[in-house]
């Protein structure tokens, strides 16, 4: 299950790993814009579902659907994420509201809803898409998102702390700027941003490692970041 996976690293990883076989369950707010970007792959072993990380009722129905198609959940990517670059002075509640809605609460929502599925399967697996920003605050760019990705990452670690006996093994995938949708106004030269295709690349190679080399925090940065 990748949720965002209409555009940018979703797509990329939707791609990359039903091209090696797996099967998919993809989501996104908008289904024809998520059928559009995934249609090449079709066939059975892609299921195309609507998931608003904000909205509480879409969690469950698309686990259900996902079970339904397939017979089970062994990994969930939570990907969807919304940013508010405002400084701490201008960071209202309505946006820090949002972004706890969609960062925090929609992953939460989506991995308490398949977690039985991947304690059943043995070697169930958890990528939640934090941030660099989810490890260090760096200047005064985006504090409203970072609280929201520092949560990502303890939630993280609080899923494999509930599910490591059973199997489950989680990863915080901390990427610096992304060349994708939501960093395309930053005025930073895409060509010097982590490329999609690559942070799928990382990602694939981590959901095929066996439970005996669980990487719990996967920092990827594009610019010198010291300690990372």
């Amino acid at each position: 299950m990748i949720s965002g996976a209409n555009r940018g690293f979703g797509e990329a990883l939707a791609k990359r790993l039903h091209a090696e076989g797996y099967r998919i369950s993809a989501g996104a707010r908008n289904v024809d814009a998520l059928s559009g970007a995934l249609d090449n792959l079709g066939g059975e072993r892609m299921l195309c579902h609507q998931f608003d990380a904000s909205d509480p009722s879409h969690a469950q129905a698309w686990v259900d659907a996902t079970v339904d198609t397939f017979g089970g959940v062994d990994a969930v990517v939570n990907n969807a994420g919304v940013l508010d670059q405002a400084a701490l002075e201008d960071l209202t509640e309505d946006s820090l509201d949002e972004m706890w809605e969609v960062n925090v609460k929609g992953p939460l929502r989506l991995i308490r809803a398949a977690l039985p599925h991947l304690r059943r399967c043995g070697q169930g697996r958890v990528v939640n898409v934090s941030s660099l920003s989810g490890l260090r605050v760096k200047g005064v760019f985006a504090p409203g998102y970072a609280i929201s990705k520092f949560a990502v990452t303890a939630l993280t670690e609080a899923v494999k702390n509930a599910g490591w006996d059973d199997g489950i093994r989680t990863t915080a995938l901390c990427p610096g700027f992304i060349n994708t949708d939501m960093t395309a106004t930053f005025g930073e030269d895409p060509a010097t941003m982590i490329q999609p295709d690559d942070l799928a690349e990382l990602v694939t190679t981590v959901l095929a490692l066996p439970n005996t080399a669980s990487v719990g925090q996967l920092a990827v940065a594009c610019r010198l970041e010291p300690g990372f």
